[in-house]
């Protein structure tokens, strides 16, 4: 399956839940009024698209019916293509193009965070890169073990310490491990524990104290990883762990099983921080390079 498929399919979901209804409300319309506006509002909030999100994207949408001379209520669905696509463009790929760059992964637990990891390793191994895994979240031997067998599946190598370890000193050795063989990424898994702040700034902090000093100079991405199937509770989470930590951008999982993929509209535009991958499925190359283009493409056609 191409990658476009597998964004449409992701995506099903949302689109039939958001785009659906969308169509539906502009085929009940004769004319375009401020009654259609209203409904479009209510169904883009109920996409989780979020309200603040919502009502931006509608008063657009009357200013370009103004502008355009648009009369016939079905071809507003284009203009709103035209206005989310907008809202998605500027997405960045990854900055790794250091020897090594390193990413920190970031994300409550439950969110697939480690699933993650071991994906993203397997898509850049595909690049050709060589990938190393740094198991810092040594909170939970669990986390330790998941993040071993998805490096045994995606064939990268892992650092890891004992469950309890510093974690400052499991990203020092993945950091030196990946000079001395060679490696292109580091990847470092990190606790999720969003319920005391202030442990967590402290650990961040800290294993951010060690990348400066031990890779200075290298590419640094701070990827927060987000439940698609959570809707505007992501947003939320974005917000405090915004505060927490310099996040460069979001990965967002489990998009395939939630009708709310909307969310990466309210992330984008109410954050302002680019969408780096998206979770389509369980498969090891589910985890896609976000395309706003194709997102839109497959969300609209």
């Amino acid at each position: 399956m191409g990658l476009f498929s597998k964004i449409k399919q992701g995506l099903q979901k949302t689109k039939n839940s958001m785009v659906k209804q969308v169509e539906g409300i502009l085929r009940s319309f004769t004319k375009i009024d401020e009654e259609l506006f209203e409904e479009l509002e209510e169904t883009l909030i109920m996409s989780d698209v979020g309200v603040a999100t919502s009502v931006k994207i509608c008063d657009m949408l009357r200013q370009k019916v103004k502008e355009t001379g648009t009369t016939d209520p079905e071809k507003v669905k284009d203009l709103l293509k035209e206005i989310i696509g907008g809202i998605l463009e500027d997405t960045e790929p990854l900055h790794i193009s250091t020897k090594p760059s390193v990413i920190l992964v970031i994300g409550v637990n439950g969110v697939g965070k480690t699933t993650t990891i071991g994906k993203m390793a397997a898509h850049l191994k595909s690049q050709g890169k060589k990938v190393i895994l740094g198991a810092a979240d040594t909170f939970r031997a669990a986390a330790i073990d998941q993040l071993e067998i998805w490096a045994g599946r995606a064939e990268v190598d892992l650092v890891k310490h004992s469950e309890g370890a510093d974690p400052a000193a499991v990203v020092f050795d993945t950091i030196a491990a990946a000079k001395a063989r060679n490696c292109d990424v580091v990847i470092c898994d990190t606790a999720g524990r969003l319920h005391n702040k202030k442990n967590l700034m402290d650990e961040l902090s800290k294993i951010s104290r060690v990348i400066e000093r031990e890779a200075g100079g290298c590419d640094v991405e701070t990827l927060l990883v987000l439940d698609a199937t959570t809707g505007q509770n992501a947003v939320s989470q974005a917000k405090q762990f915004q505060e927490a930590a310099g996040i460069t951008g979001i990965v967002l999982t489990k998009l395939d099983g939630t009708a709310r993929g909307g969310i990466i509209i309210a992330i984008k535009d109410e954050l302002g921080l680019p969408v780096k991958y998206v979770g389509v499925g369980e498969q090891l190359d589910d985890l896609q390079p976000f395309d706003p283009k194709e997102f839109v493409d497959a969300l609209f056609e």
